[in-house]
């Protein structure tokens, strides 16, 4: 009998987590094995450090799509609000010693602000949010081309921007996996234990039912895209800081990956469903997948295209399961 029950015991164990977020981390274990057989170093903790600060700066940017998913809506805005998140602090850090000292905060806020524009697009004037976010995404492209006259940024970015993303204020380990660690733990505490959570849970799954039982559902939106689009400017601030400087459609690249990384995680696209733990797994999952077509050098259009087909598969996959329900 009491092998019965502790079987019972590792059985309901194992059913605690989500399907989806196990199968996340197996595969991540099988691209690990893949890896050390195109490359001796793969396995290195050098190298596995490297990666996890890679992966901090999707990471960051995933955490507030994944927000947006979770509400059922998308914000396709990324791209170039990252760029101008990076874009913006390193203007500001450009002037003087109190430019330089709110560098980080005014490029936060300025992807906060556009976030603000897409909620109440979504949230008040009713237009679906692949629509309001590709028609930001595009109108701060046009307001950084303006800006720039079209040429790469001469801004670079200051002190603490570049400490901030390369620095280690824990020995061994990078000031911006520490940044992530901080920004997941509040993500992750904001959804299980907050009523405001609770509500962008219930949105996901009903937006209706969600109104219908007090939620404020237009304040909650509009609160979620203006995170969404803190933490797209905060990754730019940070991969500014990496690179000393900001740099042309430089959020191009991570608008497909951390929507991927947010559905490979088991949040499921239509809203409603989806955990922390799983977007971590994702952002992971995706990153060293990035890493092993490189090594295998793959081109960037075969990449995009692996990218394309997680997202249909994972969309048919939680369609069909939230149609059923």
């Amino acid at each position: 009998m009491s092998d019965i029950s502790s079987a019972t015991d590792k059985f309901s164990f194992f059913r605690r987590f989500d399907p989806a977020v196990l199968t996340a981390f197996a595969c991540i274990l099988f691209l690990l094995m893949i890896g050390s057989l195109y490359s001796r170093n793969f396995l290195s903790p050098e190298y596995l450090l490297q990666q996890l600060k890679v992966a901090s700066f999707l990471g960051v940017i995933a955490s507030g799509m994944m927000l947006a998913i979770l509400i059922g809506q998308i914000d396709l805005s990324l791209p170039w609000v990252v760029t101008a998140g990076a874009m913006m602090s390193c203007a500001a850090a450009d002037h003087g010693v109190a430019g330089a000292t709110f560098a980080i905060p005014f490029g936060v806020a300025c992807g906060g602000a556009i976030g603000v524009v897409n909620g109440l697009g979504v949230a008040y004037l009713r237009i679906p949010s692949m629509i309001v976010t590709l028609a930001t995404n595009v109108v701060v492209q046009g307001l950084m081309v303006v800006y720039t006259g079209g040429f790469s940024p001469r801004n670079s970015a200051s002190q603490a921007m570049r400490y901030l993303a390369t620095g280690t204020a824990i020995p061994g380990l990078p000031n911006a996996v520490i940044c992530w660690v901080i920004t997941g733990a509040a993500i992750a505490v904001l959804l299980k234990r907050t009523a405001f959570g609770r509500s962008i849970y219930g949105i996901g799954n009903s937006e209706r039912a969600a109104y219908l039982s007090g939620i404020s559902t237009r304040n909650i939106i509009l609160a979620v895209f203006t995170l969404s689009g803190a933490l797209a400017a905060l990754g730019g601030v940070l991969l500014a800081g990496y690179a000393s400087k900001a740099a042309q459609s430089m959020g191009d690249a991570y608008l497909l990956p951390a929507i991927a990384a947010v559905v490979l995680g088991g949040t499921s696209i239509l809203g409603g469903r989806g955990s922390y733990l799983g977007t971590v797994a994702g952002v992971m999952l995706v990153t060293l997948l990035q890493s092993i077509l490189s090594v295998m050098q793959i081109p960037e259009y075969g990449r995009q295209i692996a990218y394309g087909i997680v997202i249909i598969a994972m969309l048919l996959l939680y369609g069909r399961e939230k149609s059923a329900r």
